[in-house]
């Protein structure tokens, strides 16, 4: 089973590594859909894995010349650190509430399956959209805390919600908005990380834990290279592929939490 939580999180960090997406969206329905760990180990598992992708792949970009904005990437990625927070306590709050971690697991599923669609059709009429060039530091901070909110709430690094708005608040093309985004995660997930290690770990498998990270790091090092070969176009169609699939697994983890499947 280890090697194939290898296999998912390379393949995963590598497609995130190129969109942007980050990997987290993509790992974390795959393992909820094989049920082999309970969500709180997914999540936690998910996000160092991110974090190892996301510093393997800003380090092989920045050698390679290809940084993030700065000026208006550092707010996004410092309001989604401390909106991380708060999405965190969130998600916590719904798992005690509901009594049930397959319940948390369906609220999860069944809203991320939501922002996601909102993604997919934002996608599509993208060309009809006129970005808005936002270049105020407290409107970025802003936007970043619900950015940060909602991928922490949904367990995930924050992925294709990222790219939607850095295209419709700041103007980015498919790859400008790929390494600001990589730069926005690595930001969220080191918060969520430290903040699960401070409160409590959920017990996993160490090698378990050893195959993703792995996945994480060499994914984030050979995405960049594939990155550099593709064409905007070409990040654009493995972007809309994976929200597609994206949506697909989220339904059929929610039906699963539920019992319906």
């Amino acid at each position: 089973m280890e090697i194939l939580y290898f296999v998912v999180c390379l393949g995963a960090s590598i497609l995130g590594a190129i969109s942007g997406i980050g990997g987290g969206v993509i790992i974390k329905p795959i393992l909820d859909a094989l049920g082999t760990m309970q969500v709180s180990t997914i999540s936690f598992l998910s996000g160092c894995t991110v974090l190892g992708m996301t510093t393997m792949t800003l380090y092989k970009n920045s050698k390679a010349g290809v940084r993030p904005e700065k000026k208006r990437g550092t707010p996004l990625a410092i309001g989604a650190a401390v909106g991380g927070l708060l999405g965190k306590q969130l998600f916590d709050w719904v798992r005690v509430a509901s009594g049930d971690p397959n319940m948390a697991g369906a609220v999860q599923s069944f809203v991320l399956a939501a922002v996601t669609v909102g993604v997919l059709i934002f996608t599509i009429q993208k060309s009809k959209i006129t970005p808005l060039n936002i270049e105020n530091t407290t409107v970025s901070l802003g936007i970043g805390f619900l950015l940060g909110a909602l991928s922490a709430f949904l367990g995930i690094g924050g992925g294709p919600i990222n790219l939607m708005i850095l295209y419709l608040c700041f103007g980015l093309n498919s790859k400008e908005a790929a390494i600001n985004s990589i730069y926005i995660i690595l930001f969220s997930q080191g918060v969520s990380v430290a903040q699960t290690i401070f409160k409590g770990i959920p017990e996993f498998v160490w090698l378990a834990f050893v195959m993703m990270v792995a996945g994480g790091v060499v994914g984030g090092t050979v995405g960049p290279i594939i990155s550099k070969k593709l064409s905007l176009k070409g990040v654009d169609k493995i972007y809309l592929c994976m929200v597609v699939g994206i949506i697909l697994i989220s339904i059929y983890n929610g039906m699963s939490y539920l019992g319906v499947l």
